[in-house]
């Protein structure tokens, strides 16, 4: 596209040098500072290091937008799709635009080479997250046709405000209800010799609400695990599991993890909560996260807030969530849009032989 405000090229993670990556985050940390104002920005070598551990069973496509001098990078798009068995229909994309560079055509272009890459791997469908403070990123997908697939909040808890009583009370509850069952802990990497029922314990999380999302169930393998425990190392986050285990059959029930970076020491954030279905209606979740949140509060004096994401629809987690004193903090939509339906906004053919789009647009 001619007459763009920027000058696009593809952003080489394992070459960039210094002075690239430097641009990069100084472009990362504007964008985080217009949805998370409260948050320090994130140090370069934090963000190298992610940059440069991607999983290798992600492949990742990025580009950088630069000023016209060349100094700085004004605008950025990332397209990844998982090498693994299920969800091969599927891309997931990002496109970030500086402000005073919006409604220029930068965004557009953007999405005209994410959307090539999704249709060069063959991926019907691309995925991508907006949120409630920056609606300049829900209006561009109204306007290229995409479709609302889950709405949700992160939700914040001020550790302050929290009840010690009530978590004492939901871990007596959990003991006298969950008879037979015990917690543990992981501190840091799984135990390797527990790996392969860590990966079967994750599957939890895909009785997770997914709304209208167009998207199969994840199974990820020990090695992927341990690959994305490689980059979130590299990076200096820090983790803890706790687990429930059911005495009589050594079978784990559920797990909630929480994690930090020392970076940022205020805030806890809060992963995956999980019981699977057999388990449920005993408070084990309850008791997880009680005793959870008594461990970061005794471990982690520092921490003054807790974050987690939770979809608007998920009623059980929600209603503890809610209990403890989480309170909404930043809406989120994930959004989902036919590459075929985001290259015809982008203008560019589509083939014959490909299929009609099944999502109508939203926008002119």
């Amino acid at each position: 596209m001619t007459n763009l405000p920027v000058t696009i090229r593809p952003f080489d993670l394992a070459a960039a040098s210094d002075a690239e990556y430097a641009a990069l985050n100084r472009h990362f940390n504007l964008a985080k500072a217009e949805i998370l104002p409260d948050d320090p920005p994130t140090p370069l070598e934090e963000m190298v290091a992610r940059m440069r551990n991607i999983p290798p069973f992600v492949s990742l496509h990025p580009w950088a937008g630069w000023s016209v001098d060349g100094e700085e990078i004004l605008a950025s798009a990332f397209v990844s799709f998982l090498k693994t068995e299920e969800n091969t229909h599927l891309a997931q994309f990002e496109i970030s635009v500086d402000p005073e560079y919006r409604r220029r055509g930068v965004g557009r272009e953007l999405l005209r080479l994410a959307a090539g890459v999704a249709r060069q791997e063959g991926r019907r469908l691309m995925m991508t997250g907006t949120n409630g403070r920056v609606p300049a990123g829900a209006a561009f997908m109204e306007r290229i046709g995409a479709e609302r697939g889950l709405e949700e909040h992160t939700n914040q808890l001020v550790l302050a405000d929290l009840d010690p009583a009530l978590l004492g009370q939901w871990q007596a509850e959990g003991q006298e209800r969950a008879v037979g069952f015990t917690l543990g802990l992981w501190d840091g990497p799984y135990p390797e010799d527990e790996i392969g029922a860590i990966a079967a314990l994750n599957e939890v999380m895909n009785t997770a609400p997914r709304e209208k999302l167009d998207m199969e169930d994840m199974h990820f393998t020990p090695e992927q695990l341990r690959q994305m425990e490689q980059m979130m190392t590299a990076a200096g986050t820090l983790r803890w599991t706790l687990y429930a285990s059911e005495g009589r059959t050594g079978r784990f029930a559920g797990f909630t993890e929480v994690t930090w970076n020392p970076n940022r020491p205020l805030v806890v954030s809060q992963g995956g909560t999980g019981v699977f279905p057999e388990f449920r209606g005993l408070g084990l979740g309850r008791w997880m996260k009680a005793a959870m949140l008594e461990r970061v509060q005794r471990d982690r004096p520092e921490a003054k807030f807790v974050r987690t994401g939770n979809a608007d629809s998920n009623v059980a987690m929600l209603g503890i969530n809610q209990a403890l004193g989480f309170k909404p903090y930043l809406s989120h939509c994930v959004w989902q849009v036919e590459t075929d339906t985001a290259l015809a906004y982008v203008g560019h053919p589509t083939p014959a032989t490909s299929r009609a789009p099944s999502l109508r647009g939203k926008g002119g």
